[in-house]
């Protein structure tokens, strides 16, 4: 099986259809993703399958938690994922894509720029810092891909979601597990609206999509 029939038979398993110009632009940005991959480290991923499953289609699975005209904060992008991939599957969708390392916020400026992406942009600082340019209380969705602890996820995603947003926690196989422990947290201001278990296509990966609102 070729790539293209890993991404779109991978994306059909995974409740999305893609287009050929979206398989295409997932081709382009691996292509991209592993020239700049020899020069600074994106991803420990080398394969291109390994990247197709691991990195694309995991992203496509948040794709049914999203409306169309949303706009969306990915914190902590990394190397993209999984804000580009939204932008590429969902293209009314508004995107900032926030990361800490300024070679991996250049890499994601560059695949905007090569993929003609609007309406999409990518910013360097941290999550914590005000004075990151990022507007506050705005994003209708932030979404975070298994980066860091999920108290201090929340903690940092509250001060971007609008009253009525939602954040989405893209975490392993313990993420439920991760959610109870908070449950005995002081202070807790939001709850599980709900959660998916899944196993990623080609590979069984196992992975929890947790969407949180708030309590109000």
């Amino acid at each position: 099986m070729n790539l293209k029939q890993i991404l779109s038979t991978g994306a059909r398993e995974l409740g999305t259809e893609l287009t050929a110009q979206q398989i295409g632009l997932f081709l382009e940005y691996l292509d991209n993703l592993k020239t700049w991959n020899k020069k600074i480290n994106l991803t420990g991923v080398e394969s291109d399958k390994e990247i197709v499953i691991k990195h694309f289609l995991d992203s496509v699975s948040v794709v049914p938690f999203i409306s169309e005209n949303s706009k969306l904060l990915d914190m902590g992008s990394g190397a993209g994922f999984p804000g580009i991939p939204l932008k590429i599957l969902i293209p009314p969708l508004e995107v900032t894509l926030l990361d800490s390392a300024e070679k991996k916020v250049f890499f994601m400026r560059d695949v905007i720029r090569k993929l003609q992406l609007k309406r999409v942009v990518s910013m360097w600082g941290r999550a914590e810092d005000p004075n990151n340019r990022v507007s506050r209380g705005c994003f209708d969705i932030v979404v975070s891909r298994a980066v860091g602890r999920i108290e201090r996820l929340v903690k940092l995603a509250e001060t971007y979601i609008s009253r009525e947003g939602k954040i989405i926690l893209m975490r392993g196989k313990r993420g439920l597990e991760e959610w109870e422990e908070l449950k005995d947290k002081p202070n807790k201001k939001f709850r599980l609206l709900e959660s998916k278990e899944l196993s990623l296509p080609f590979g069984g990966h196992k992975r929890v999509i947790l969407i949180v609102g708030s309590l109000k």
